[in-house]
């Protein structure tokens, strides 16, 4: 392949590097080995406060990348020998406070067919469903020491299944809202299949990193184009939660820190009739915080590490944060961009590792952490916030939490190229270089319409009616 940079910096570099993150979603596929593990991958991670609930906070937590809805016949699950978590830190040294675990079962009830049901599935204990699935919630509240203090919230709560088609699930909309439980506390939860809520424009971002709206700008210049969402018409698997903020909050403090995990037992011994046992302690292989990051920052020899690690140590990555690569390459790719500072980036360092002063910060201790201030009141009912959030001066949005609708890639390509905008130029001092405020992939919104009331994310796309 032909350079197209100067010094060694070739093509095929710049595809494993500029932007990759962006190009496989928020946080799909994202590491060599978790790209390998998709029932384990974390996708993406949302926090927000519920717009139609205010004193409550809604958690969203994907798996499972990129799944095709007509995937049958052994479609999406998640994994019985998956530990998933959400992690909830609120005292402010990065530590995580509250732990939701949340573990699978699935039952086969006729092991003699192929068919994933015999007939259609009316409600979630039909009998035509051959491969229910259940699960438990335990949460664990910890302490000093070994004081840990784990609560089972609810045991043998069922999934719906996943959207097959007008004679398998000709209800599905009924089928998912019954899958909605509520458990002590008046915490709400469901956990199954959607809609992929995110959205980017894959094919040309793995292209060399193009933008089509900016085609004409690039260093291998193309026409001017609109935007192609690369995740339209998939779905993922979401753990949904909605929690009183009482329970998530420290007295006197209103901001929390999130993240989600996935873990795997150390051994697995695969036996000769085709099953497998696991067994001894629980290794995490996946996590994500504020999304993008172990894609745009974390370079390719560290990302397995940085996905097994612990929020507290990420110290160890902070010279990432402060001098990331893809502010070299997008002053590379796009010389029309006004110069974007490559080293001593405070502001990536205080957005992403330990939040704003005023707005979410959570302590000194850098760590990736889904930082959201709850004493800041919905702006919008779900799905209707301003897209580029605290960018166009919705501090509702991301990055305080991060809704739905908030588009983080644009986000995050201004705020590396310096483009903060006038409001946080006039109210924090920000840079607002130009054209560097008016980068974006051009898709700006999800292929479906949220919905209004929890769990907030579309109802998955139906199997036989996708292309």
């Amino acid at each position: 392949m032909n350079k197209i940079v100067a010094g060694s910096l070739t093509a095929t570099a710049l595809v494993g590097y500029l932007l990759a993150g962006a190009g496989s979603a928020s946080s799909h596929r994202e590491a060599p080995l978790i790209s390998q593990d998709p029932m384990a991958d974390n996708t993406d991670l949302y926090a927000f406060v519920s717009p139609d609930r205010p004193d409550t906070v809604t958690i969203l937590a994907n798996y499972i990348p990129l799944e095709q809805p007509a995937g049958g016949p052994n479609f999406p699950a998640f994994d019985d020998t998956v530990l998933y978590e959400i992690h909830v830190e609120n005292s402010g040294d990065a530590v995580e406070d509250l732990t939701y675990q949340f573990r699978f079962h699935t039952a086969t009830r006729n092991p003699d067919t192929f068919l994933y049901n015999t007939g259609p599935i009316a409600s979630l204990g039909d009998p035509n469903w051959n491969r229910p699935q259940t699960y438990s919630v335990t949460l664990v509240k910890h302490g000093p020491g070994q004081s840990d203090r784990a609560t089972v919230l609810g045991t043998d709560l069922l999934t719906p299944p996943d959207n097959i088609g007008p004679r398998s699930t000709p209800a599905y909309d009924a089928l998912a809202s019954a899958a909605v439980n509520t458990l002590p506390g008046g915490i709400k939860v469901f956990a199954g299949q959607r809609d992929d809520p995110f959205f980017v424009d894959l094919g040309s971002i793995f292209d060399l990193a193009g933008l089509r709206p900016f085609n004409s700008a690039h260093l291998l210049p193309l026409p001017a184009a609109a935007g192609h969402d690369g995740v339209a018409r998939f779905n993922t698997h979401t753990i949904a939660m909605q929690i009183p903020t009482a329970q998530l909050v420290a007295p006197s403090r209103a901001t929390i820190g999130v993240y989600a995990s996935a873990s795997r037992q150390k051994i697995r011994v695969l036996q000769s009739d085709g099953t497998d046992d696991h067994h001894g302690q629980w290794v995490q292989v996946s996590r994500l915080g504020e999304p993008l990051i172990n894609e745009v920052i974390i370079p390719l020899g560290q990302k397995d590490a940085w996905n097994r690690s612990d929020p507290t140590g990420d110290t160890q990555f902070a010279s990432f944060y402060a001098a990331p690569e893809v502010a070299t390459l997008e002053n590379l790719l796009y010389p029309v961009l006004q110069p974007i500072d490559k080293v001593n980036r405070t502001d990536l360092t205080a957005i992403l590792l330990t939040g704003v002063p005023n707005l979410n910060f959570t302590g000194s201790t850098p760590a990736d952490l889904l930082r959201l201030n709850t004493a800041i009141a919905p702006t919008a009912a779900a799905g209707a916030g301003n897209r580029l959030g605290v960018l166009a001066g919705d501090f509702a949005g991301f990055p305080n939490g991060r809704r739905l609708e908030d588009d983080v890639v644009d986000i995050e390509l201004r705020a590396i190229a310096q483009g903060y905008g006038p409001i946080l130029n006039n109210a924090l001092g920000l840079p607002d270089k130009s054209p560097n405020n008016l980068v974006g992939d051009g898709v700006d919104a999800n292929d479906k319409p949220f919905m209004p009331q929890f769990p907030y994310v579309a109802a998955p796309h139906q199997g036989y009616q996708v292309p």
